[in-house]
């Protein structure tokens, strides 16, 4: 579905509930500029590097971004897949994001981002309108200290997008050299909010989703080459649920169940200040050791 001609339009940050400065890096990371044929036209940011190309999170949040700010979504994200099928080079990038069926109360998007004329990223996303359901979590908010009890992380040597987060640890922090070997697991948990602060919506969530480092280097206390090749998420909030969240710390845990033959899966959490699960995601991730 294309666009009738119009002047190119900047779409930061969509939230249905609220609209953010778009001062904050995140939102000037997800920045499009709609074009006249109804592609948007995007840009890496500097404060969101990873060790190769941009952090997985931001092209997610911006794969979303695309269609949350497009003029025929329904409803609000309740799954969305990406893909990186290979490396996003510094600077420009185009999105196609079309919805390729929208029913009564569901809506089913395909998105690409592409720099000339190779296919960089893949995505697919389900949006729906949301309604009231008997609801029930079968996993519980597990027993851990407020984020203000813990100090914030440190970041020496890590790539320059976990600037961008304050990450407060519980467990699982990667390159822990001093674990003894019989307590080796994946399993992390850690508070994280955007830095600076910055009222949670359907983008950082996203973002945040992605925000855990490979099970691998948690688990094997070393670097080791890695990187995510696909990851769902499933938003289990709506819109209001997050805005109520606003600026709090999330708390994130995330875990893997098998490493072999150089992928191993990994699965996350991200549970509301005050207790209620937010999103879950899986990903599959490719190391090399």
């Amino acid at each position: 579905m294309n666009l009738p001609a119009q002047a190119p339009q900047t779409i930061f940050s969509t939230d249905t509930q609220m609209q953010h400065i778009p001062d904050h890096p995140l939102d000037q990371a997800v920045a499009l500029t709609r074009n006249a044929d109804g592609s948007l036209t995007g840009h890496t940011h500097p404060a969101y590097a990873n060790m190769v190309g941009p952090f997985g999170g931001i092209t997610a949040a911006t794969l979303l971004n695309a269609a949350l700010g497009h003029p025929s979504r329904l409803g609000d994200p309740v799954a969305l897949t990406v893909n990186y099928a290979g490396p996003i080079a510094e600077g420009p990038f185009r999105i196609d994001a079309q919805p390729v069926r929208t029913n009564r109360s569901t809506q089913h998007w395909s998105i690409t981002l592409s720099q000339g004329e190779e296919v960089a990223t893949t995505a697919s996303a389900v949006f729906a309108i949301r309604r009231e359901t008997w609801s029930s979590t079968e996993t519980g908010f597990p027993e851990v200290p407020p984020a203000q009890a813990l100090e914030r992380g440190q970041r020496q040597g890590a790539p320059a997008w976990t600037n961008n987060y304050d990450m407060r640890f519980v467990r699982g922090v990667i390159f822990d050299t001093s674990r003894p070997a019989e307590d080796l697991d994946s399993h992390s948990e850690l508070w994280i909010r955007d830095e600076p602060p910055r009222p949670l919506d359907f983008v950082s969530l996203a973002a945040i989703c992605d925000s855990f480092f490979p099970r691998i280097m948690v688990r094997r206390p070393y670097p080791v080459p890695a990187g995510t090749v696909s990851i769902t998420t499933y938003f289990h909030a709506d819109a209001p649920l997050l805005a109520a969240q606003g600026e709090r710390s999330v708390l994130g845990c995330a875990r893997a169940t098998h490493f072999g033959r150089g992928y191993h899966d990994q699965s996350a959490e991200i549970w509301s200040a005050d207790g209620a699960l937010l999103a879950t995601s899986h990903q599959v991730v490719y190391y090399k050791e």
